[in-house]
């Protein structure tokens, strides 16, 4: 039977059988299961207990004599002096690779030359070889003189008088760290994008304020890092100046253990772990300082550990009560 003219015919299409229903039900997600990665934990935790459980249970470790030893006043001693070398050092050859940088930007060839020929050469001979070279130094120059080159001196002084043990394996620390500072500062320069330098300019700034509080904040952001870890390289260094007849941490070690042989390796243990402490205290300085110049160069800062660790938590509080909810 036809329809009259006009009329519109709607047909009523059943939905299928399988069509989901429009009350939706709260599904938990489940999490990808990542069988490696359990696997690959369960074996480093394994491995993991093994070292400690050996650490703890090997006898020839002598624990005993590591406690006695890790605060006896010979060792705290030659704390002192690791720490007394290691931070003048460290001024002097962070002071001593900006001005190397400095000239070896300059736009003097002889201050390029004369820059890129000390860090080559400095960067070449070993750090033993430099130290020795200078406790030796008083055998080739017996005194030191300043005045006019080929000319009169005005002041004559006995270098052997000055050049104490501390003072060689400052300066030789220091020359050799000044030339890998060098080159650690120049990179952080050079990182910093040119269009800073062209605004700088076109303000009309001067060069000298351009290079203090334009290029140089945002160079650290580079050069922090970097030279941080020269500075734990220094600290180890530091354990050379022992052929220099300075007993620092290492020498002190030394020293008791050639009077202590049955001590010798709590006596290494002790250092070891000392050198962990004073790296360990350098890396949470360096966290800070990075999260300091990290300001205005992302849109926000890196949690600190103690954050860190409330974060964790806070996660592991609200994944148990999910656990146990179900």
């Amino acid at each position: 039977m036809s329809e009259p003219p006009g009329t519109t015919v709607s047909l009523a299409v059943a939905p299928p059988a399988d069509a989901p229903s429009k009350t939706l039900t709260a599904q938990r997600v489940q999490p990808l299961r990542r069988p490696g990665r359990w696997i690959a934990t369960l074996a480093v935790l394994v491995v993991v207990a093994q070292f400690v459980h050996g650490l703890a249970t090997n006898s020839f470790y002598q624990w005993d004599r590591f406690g006695y030893w890790f605060l006896r006043p010979t060792i705290l001693d030659g704390l002192v002096i690791t720490l007394q070398v290691a931070a003048l050092s460290a001024v002097l050859g962070l002071t001593g690779g900006i001005l190397l940088a400095l000239a070896r930007l300059s736009g003097s060839p002889v201050l390029r030359a004369v820059s890129w020929t000390y860090v080559w050469a400095l960067r070449s001979i070993p750090l033993i070889v430099v130290l020795i070279f200078l406790y030796n130094f008083s055998a080739l120059y017996k005194t030191l003189s300043i005045g006019v080159p080929f000319g009169p001196a005005f002041f004559s002084f006995d270098e052997s008088r000055l050049a104490t043990d501390m003072a060689v394996a400052v300066v030789g620390l220091s020359l050799n760290e000044a030339a890998y500072a060098a080159e650690v500062v120049r990179g952080g320069i050079l990182s910093v994008d040119q269009g800073q330098h062209e605004a700088a300019s076109a303000l009309g700034l001067p060069k000298r304020y351009q290079f203090r509080r334009i290029v140089f904040p945002q160079a650290l952001r580079s050069i922090t890092p970097n030279y941080v870890n020269q500075l734990i390289g220094l600290i180890k260094s530091t354990s050379l100046v022992f052929y220099v007849s300075l007993l620092d941490l290492f020498g002190s070690a030394q020293t008791m253990g050639s009077t202590y042989p049955g001590d010798i390796v709590p006596l290494l243990l002790v250092v070891t772990v000392w050198y962990l402490i004073l790296t360990s205290v350098v890396s949470v300085i360096q966290f800070y300082v990075e999260r300091h110049y990290a300001r205005g160069a992302t849109r926000s800062l890196p949690p600190t550990p103690f954050q860190q660790l409330r974060t964790g938590l806070t996660d592991l509080r609200a994944r148990i009560r999910r656990e146990t909810a179900l």
